[in-house]
């Protein structure tokens, strides 16, 4: 399977940069709005079968565009929502919520307070994925947040290097590709206009 991971488009909560994790979370601004039809610009010729979306509306406004474009529906999916900032939603201080997802590389099972495990992150996403692969899709596209799919991408991707991820930005509708190999492992063929 072929998996295309996206970010989705600007909000004002980008802008400002709070933690905006909780559902439905702030819709996309004008900018993000010409972001969302840029992208269905930039992947029309690409052989997308299904368009996964989280629960927070500015994914679903960001996938809307390039679902259309396929003539497929979006699929709603919670389980590729961002990771919850807990007792810092909506905070513009980042330190606690980043430290506890780096925290993740020693031990999946420490919480971000108020908010998930890594080991329960990983699991939803994962999830939304074994559905897609059961029914048969080839290439995907799932809109979903910054913090999860560098994340999953971190931990599922065996070609991902600590230097690459700490030094490789991910910006607004940025697309990162991936393949999975014969071992149900993922790799990352493409990071934006960056190659692993």
């Amino acid at each position: 399977m072929r998996l295309l991971l996206i970010r989705h488009g600007r909000t004002a909560s980008n802008v400002t940069r709070l933690l905006d994790t909780a559902p439905p979370g702030a819709p996309l601004d004008d900018v993000g709005l010409d972001q969302a039809r840029a992208l269905a610009d930039t992947l029309a010729d690409e052989p997308i079968e299904a368009v996964y979306a989280s629960d927070l509306i500015r994914s679903q406004q960001t996938a809307e565009p390039l679902a259309l474009r396929h003539g497929l529906e979006v699929i709603v999916r919670a389980g590729v929502r961002e990771i919850q900032a807990g007792e810092d939603e909506m905070s513009a201080d980042w330190v606690r919520y980043l430290t506890t997802i780096i925290s993740w590389q020693s031990n999946i099972d420490t919480r971000i307070p108020g908010g998930e495990t890594g080991r329960e992150v990983l699991a939803r996403f994962d999830a939304v994925l074994g559905e897609a692969r059961a029914k048969g899709h080839r290439t995907i596209a799932v809109v979903s947040h910054g913090a999860m799919i560098r994340t999953w991408a971190a931990t599922r991707a065996t070609n991902l290097t600590v230097d690459f991820l700490r030094t490789t930005s991910l910006e607004n509708t940025l697309v990162v590709d991936l393949a999975d190999a014969a071992d149900g492992s993922w790799q990352v063929t493409r990071w934006g206009d960056k190659t692993p």
